[in-house]
């Protein structure tokens, strides 16, 4: 039996809260350090709070720094034989293993704006998609979990992960994704 190893990288969007939490850290970032200059230059308040002022400043551009790379997230899909790993890469540096399934325990294999999907309920969704859980690219693979019961994996694969899921999924589910039958 031939080997499978097919890796597919794909880079989650940026979200509005996203935006909204960086905007919030930017905002303070200049404010709380003005406020300290302001105290300063009163004559009831000692000079030492301009120092403070500059630490605060100085300590604020390295949290605006450390926010912004740990909202780049990276999500890495292996097909490695009969078992999907999924792992989640915070700003290059941080690597996070969200789960192994092995695909022979998928029961469907669903697009995000399929009316079968809106009707099931699940214990816990893995989310490991690109975008929110509202885009029709994403593709929800839904299986029993021996702990949890029905779960949900929501990811993004090209066509090469697809096409390596394809010889360990059930019958039932290859016919409908790969021949649009059923």
């Amino acid at each position: 039996m031939n080997d499978i190893f097919i890796e597919q990288l794909v880079k989650k969007k940026r979200t509005m809260k996203d935006r909204i939490i960086f905007i919030a850290i930017i905002i303070m970032v200049i404010l709380i350090p003005l406020t300290f200059i302001a105290l300063a230059t009163q004559k009831l308040i000692i000079a030492y709070f301009i120092y403070i002022a500059v630490f605060l400043l100085f300590f604020g551009i390295w949290l605006v720094w450390f926010v912004r790379s740990h909202q780049n997230v990276e999500f890495e899909y292996q097909m490695v034989q009969d078992t999907l790993v999924v792992s989640k890469i915070i700003a290059k540096r941080k690597r996070k293993e969200i789960m192994k399934l092995d695909v022979r325990l998928i029961d469907l294999l669903l697009k995000g704006d399929e009316p079968e999907l809106q009707k099931l309920n699940f214990a816990k969704v893995y989310d490991a998609a690109v975008h929110s859980s509202d885009d029709k690219n994403t593709t929800y693979a839904v299986y029993q979990h021996a702990v949890y019961g029905r779960c949900a994996l929501m990811f993004n694969p090209n066509e090469k992960v697809l096409n390596a899921m394809k010889p360990y999924l059930k019958k039932e589910i290859v016919l409908k994704v790969f021949y649009n039958r059923g």
